[in-house]
């Protein structure tokens, strides 16, 4: 298991272990509230059959008692008859309960119907209502949640929220700061490695001059591809030397910075696979060559060692809509549709000793340097894949940087 793995998994059992502790929270809460509910209800119960006593009781001690039990009731509760008008009334707003005439302002006071008949809406979508028979007459008492309750029913979504947002917070600086640092860590290597480099590419040229000067081999082609495969060195030494830069991009044509690899790259693969290539030969894009041949090299690498025997390597160029389109495809094993996005995740492979970085770095040299898009066009498996490039077409020859 490569470190990439290994670190999601990591993140899949945290985010597992925080969904077990948030769910326990929220079922606990829900236990708690059903409880505190179950008790409001018992007590709406007994203010209920309270206001029943009160009319069917003559003892005054009795009624004192009464009248007790009645008072104790800590919910708002509203009691209505069978023809929905209003009897009484506990624990609701008393600023809101009444309003006062505006023709005799200081004299007469009258109920708030729209302020009841509100309360009385909330009360019924919280509860149903309790059944009595008072003097004949059905009347029915709806009550709602207290303030506690209520308050209790929100705090655990309140209470997630805000450590959620705390650890989201903690972690995005953690995570940056860390990154930053491997960053740091990462271009520091790649200029060091580019720096080693130098010194064997430096004497593997001269090892190279002096063979043709003492073998007159000017133009034998063993010599022409050994200085191709040094200035592939070079190459590679100068991207290392320019990671953590802003490349520079250059206007170029597209198809003969294509070719160009093409030609290089096609002689030191199997003669099992076939090359082609075809399309829009004068569009021009902005590119920094040396990392756009490093894009080209990912793909057709995958691309090779997604074909089984023979096969054929394909790439097209086109424009449209003022946007350059570079389509590389293969006749290999193909790629399930399901996993389209999750190849260009760091650590993602289909080979034993592959590390996944090749499409991850890709992706992300067309996108942050060349300000393109890469995604995987169209593959079936046991088919072959197609990847497509896009990059913005330009008609001048100013330059451009990432």
């Amino acid at each position: 298991m490569n470190p990439y793995q290994q670190k999601r998994r990591w993140k899949y059992f945290l985010l597992a272990f925080a969904v077990v502790i948030a769910s326990g929270s929220l079922l606990y809460t829900k236990y708690l509230v059903k409880n505190i509910a179950d008790s409001e209800r018992t007590r709406a119960q007994v203010w209920a059959l309270s206001m029943k006593q009160v009319f069917a009781s003559d003892d005054n001690d009795f009624l004192n008692y009464v009248f007790a039990v009645r008072d104790s009731l800590t919910v708002p509760a509203l009691v209505v008859d069978d023809k929905g008008e209003f009897k009484y009334k506990k624990g609701l707003d008393t600023t809101k309960t009444f309003i006062k005439l505006e023709a005799e302002e200081n004299k007469n006071i009258k109920y708030d119907t729209a302020y009841f008949r509100s309360e009385l809406n909330e009360m019924k979508e919280q509860h149903q209502p309790i059944r009595l028979t008072v003097l004949g007459s059905q009347w029915l008492v709806y009550y709602k949640d207290s303030a506690l309750l209520t308050q209790l029913k929100y705090f655990p979504y309140i209470q997630l929220s805000v450590i959620a947002i705390f650890l989201l917070t903690a972690y995005t600086a953690f995570s940056s700061s860390r990154k930053s640092e491997q960053n740091q860590v990462w271009v520091g290597l790649a200029k060091e490695t580019a720096h080693q480099l130098g010194t064997p590419i430096s004497s593997l040229m001269a090892w190279i001059e002096l063979m043709k000067e003492k073998f007159n081999a000017e133009k034998d082609p063993l010599i022409a591809e050994m200085e191709n495969d040094v200035k592939r060195l070079e190459i590679v030494a100068d991207r290392f030397s320019k990671i953590g830069s802003r490349p520079i991009l250059d206007h170029h044509v597209v198809y003969d910075v294509v070719k160009d690899f093409l030609d290089y790259f096609s002689v030191r693969v199997s003669d099992r696979i076939t090359f082609e290539m075809g399309g829009n030969k004068v569009v021009k894009a902005g590119l920094n060559i040396p990392l756009f041949d490093w894009v080209l090299e990912n793909l057709l690498k995958n691309a090779v060692n997604a074909i089984e025997g023979k096969g054929i390597i394909r790439i097209e160029i086109g424009e449209s809509k003022k946007q350059v389109f570079i389509d590389v495809s293969d006749t290999g094993k193909g790629i399930p549709r399901s996993k389209f996005d999750t190849v260009f995740q760091p650590g993602y492979t289909t080979r034993k000793r592959g590390w996944g970085l090749g499409l991850s770095l890709t992706k992300r040299m067309v996108e942050n340097y060349h300000n393109g898009h890469i995604f995987v066009k169209d593959s079936e498996v046991g088919k072959g894949t197609t990847f497509r490039i896009i990059l913005k077409a330009i008609t001048n020859d100013q330059q451009t940087t990432a």
